[in-house]
């Protein structure tokens, strides 16, 4: 069966000559973007339910943009005003990057990891007499609290936002040859909007081991998968799936 149709489970990307616009134009595609999920930020009275004092934290690890915008927005309404002093530990260049819309990064101590908060080990031993706070969504995975315990740093998790499920219900009576997904949350979204959803000829696309699992917990099938070694991204998954479907 060819491919025509692709739903993407994400925002449009914002660069023009992305991936998807390469792939869609090579093989005369129609693809479209949808966040199946998006995030919600929690209120100040939110933050003290959770016995969250700002003033007690010296240091911030800070794994992703959502991260950073939440932490600072719940700080300019609670009225706090952030120490020059405070240490913000990043999890990749990307999210350091970002935190230069709060901060003048030459005056802040900024620690990076290279993709990961384990690429901070060391660091964070340097520092086991500060308090940390760990701003995330309702949902962090285990992997961030299990290193955080192991390394034996004094930290607390405060949930400023949350995975919301998004409405797709003007989507009841379209259908797409591919559906690709890069989270359990997706997945979630899916049935959560269609219960009564039967795959049938679509294909399913999944990105990432949780997700995987996710699909098949749904009992879904899956015929693309992403990354291996052979398509370290899903644009290279689809276009390996594309092409041998041609044959």
């Amino acid at each position: 069966m060819k491919v025509k149709t692709i739903l993407v489970s994400q925002p449009e990307p914002v660069n023009e000559n992305s991936p998807y616009t390469r792939l869609r134009d090579k093989h005369n595609l129609k693809i479209d973007f949808r966040p199946f999920i998006h995030v919600e930020g929690v209120d100040a009275k939110d933050v003290r339910r959770q016995k969250i004092d700002f003033a007690d934290y010296t240091s911030i690890i800070l794994t992703s943009r959502n991260s950073v915008d939440h932490f600072f927005r719940l700080a300019e309404d609670m009225r706090f005003k952030v120490s020059d002093a405070t240490k913000y530990f990043c999890q990749s260049e990307a999210v350091a990057f970002y935190l230069q819309k709060y901060v003048v990064y030459r005056k802040r101590k900024i620690y990076v990891g290279d993709k990961s908060l384990n690429d901070l080990e060391s660091v964070f031993k340097k520092f086991k007499d500060e308090k940390f706070l760990l701003p995330s969504s309702d949902i962090l995975k285990p992997t961030t609290s299990t290193f955080l315990d192991n390394i034996g740093i004094d930290w607390t998790r405060a949930q400023l936002y949350k995975t919301v499920v998004s409405d797709l219900s003007d989507l009841r009576e379209v259908s797409y040859d591919i559906l690709v997904f890069f989270s359990p949350s997706g997945i979630e979204s899916l049935f959560h909007n269609f219960p009564d959803f039967e795959q049938k000829n679509t294909r399913i696309a999944v990105y990432g081991n949780t997700t995987v699992k996710a699909a098949g917990d749904a009992k879904l099938r899956i015929d693309i998968k992403a990354p291996t070694e052979q398509t370290p991204s899903m644009t290279m998954a689809i276009e390996k799936f594309i092409s041998a479907s041609k044959k």
